[in-house]
């Protein structure tokens, strides 16, 4: 839901809030980057430090190719071993591909906040889907 580029200090403080805890993975090509996955913070507040929520972005040339379902893939394992419990994601509801992604590595759709996001002009419904990494015993 960015709306406008993130300026290089923006972007080195988002990497910043990242590090092991949450994970930030990259896919190349021989062209550069074609998608990044990564897991943050959820809250600061302590209750939550067991949950992370995903990102996901493909470049829009490469997308239908796996990218996406392999980098997803890939950072929820690491979430995983950094001993991240549950997982969340935002989705707006246009956004199809992204959910057909998650739900395919186990993500269950939770719920719909209506109209709480704007982009291009447009109010957008934002579906909330998550996944528990770590099972209540393990």
């Amino acid at each position: 839901f960015d709306t406008e580029p993130k300026s290089r200090n923006q972007q080195k403080r988002w990497f910043e809030k990242h590090g092991q805890r949450y994970p930030v993975l990259v896919a190349v090509d021989g062209n550069g980057i074609v998608g990044w996955a990564s897991l943050g913070e959820w809250s600061e507040k302590k209750a939550y430090a067991g949950t992370a929520e995903i990102s996901l972005y493909v470049r829009e040339s490469r997308r239908g190719k796996g990218i996406g379902a392999r980098l997803t893939k890939a950072v929820l394992e690491k979430g995983k071993e950094t001993g991240i419990h549950v997982v969340v994601a935002r989705i707006a509801d246009t956004n199809r591909p992204s959910m057909r992604i998650l739900e395919s590595l186990g993500f269950e759709r939770i719920g719909v906040m209506r109209e709480v996001g704007r982009k291009f002009g447009k109010l957008l419904d934002v579906t909330l889907m998550q996944k528990i990494l770590i099972e209540k015993g393990e």
